[in-house]
């Protein structure tokens, strides 16, 4: 079967990253899938093709948008921040300040910081909940506001997968009483003109892609350490319970309850273009800055660094936003203070300040990998190739 024809925009000089693009649906199995790029606010990469299905019955067109899984943590992340900026949001405060019910089984003293850099020890409910919980916002912030930290908060850190959504989310609208996708709205997407949601409304449903499964890793292989294998190694342990409680997080996102709801840590959908647009505007400030210098550190500010507690390898962490790795197949470009956030499956957004650049790669082929995926590797590797 020849590769599907590669459809939009690229600068001449970003020929090597419609090049890469072409090759992983080639040579790396993409069906579906986008990627796109600022550069000192200047949109110089906007490319898409392949099928917006796993059958290959309908294409991926210009408009078509797809769950991004924790890359809707970025989204998060910024709006907790311009709360910091505007002042109405204090870091060190209690978490318990802004959510009086949050201090119950001792976590009176957990502050905000806390919650963004993945160290409040809350990366799971304890008990199991009924499946209609995932989509009740009460529902989940009770639950986690009645649930007792998994190891000493701030000692350590472990990737609060889905529940990071919910603990910013309702520091967020409590502050504004406004829920998290109704505020990432009216801030952010309205203003920079997205067409990124985080609560779908029903007749948007009809132009998401779908999304296939999470593959199990190959034995041997290097993704060995993959979503599936930390799961099925502790049905009932915290990773487990991180990733499938309630259970019906098992369904997936091709499910109207998925898409309509507000969840915050994996349900944003959108395109690449929104991503590349976000952090274009983070990484070059342009004329109306989403984030002024102090609050644009914090992005990239260090908070966490090491093993985690809940993927099992090494991860590091600003304030809401990922950190590249130090290993070559994770980082975000070559710059130092690049910060951005990738979701389950391969999609990533992120901004490179010192390169005054936002990039974004959304697919619907899901991969086995925890952190970045080969696919997107390529296409930021091209991508830096070009700059020289």
């Amino acid at each position: 079967m020849s590769a599907p024809a590669i459809q939009g925009t690229c600068d001449a000089r970003f020929i090597q990253v419609r090049e890469a693009f072409a090759r992983n649906f080639e040579a790396r199995g993409e069906v579906g899938a986008a990627v796109a790029v600022e550069l000192d606010g200047t949109r110089v990469v906007d490319l898409w093709g392949g099928s917006g299905d796993q059958a290959k019955t309908r294409p991926w067109n210009r408009d078509t948008i797809v769950n991004v899984y924790s890359s809707t943590k970025g989204m998060v992340a910024l709006c907790a921040l311009t709360l910091v900026e505007a002042g109405r949001l204090d870091l060190d405060a209690p978490v318990a300040r802004y959510w009086p019910e949050f201090a119950q089984a001792d976590k009176g003293e957990i502050p905000v910081r806390w919650l963004l850099s993945h160290r409040a020890a809350l990366p799971a409910v304890r008990p199991l909940l009924p499946d209609e919980a995932l989509y009740d916002w009460s529902a989940m912030t009770a639950a986690l506001a009645a649930q007792a930290p998994w190891w000493t908060p701030g000692v350590r850190h472990g990737y609060h997968a889905v529940t990071y959504g919910w603990l910013v989310g309702e520091v967020v609208r409590r502050i504004t009483g406004k829920s998290v996708g109704t505020y990432f709205r009216d801030v952010i997407a309205g203003p920079l003109g997205l067409d990124f949601h985080i609560g779908l409304a029903d007749a948007e449903h009809h132009r998401v892609g779908q999304m296939s499964d999470i593959p199990l890793p190959e034995p041997g292989s290097d993704a060995e350490q993959g979503l599936g294998l930390i799961i099925l190694s502790d049905p009932e342990g915290m990773a487990a319970r991180a990733f499938l409680n309630p259970p019906s997080m098992a369904r997936g996102p091709n499910v109207p309850e998925w898409r309509r709801a507000e969840i915050p840590g994996a349900n944003g959908h959108g395109t690449a273009r929104d991503l590349a647009r976000v952090y274009g505007a983070l990484a070059s400030g342009g004329r109306a800055p989403l984030l002024g210098p102090d609050a644009l550190a914090l992005c990239h500010a260090e908070q966490s660094l090491g093993a985690d507690l809940v993927l099992g390898l090494s991860t590091r962490f600003g304030h809401g936003f990922m950190l590249s790795q130090r290993r070559a197949d994770a980082a975000f470009g070559p710059n130092a203070r690049a910060f951005g956030h990738p979701g389950a499956g391969g999609s990533v957004g992120f901004a490179d300040p010192d390169a005054r650049l936002g990039f974004g790669y959304v697919m619907n082929r899901m991969g086995p990998h925890i952190l970045l995926d080969p696919r997107a590797t390529a296409l930021i590797e091209a991508t830096y190739a070009c700059l020289g």
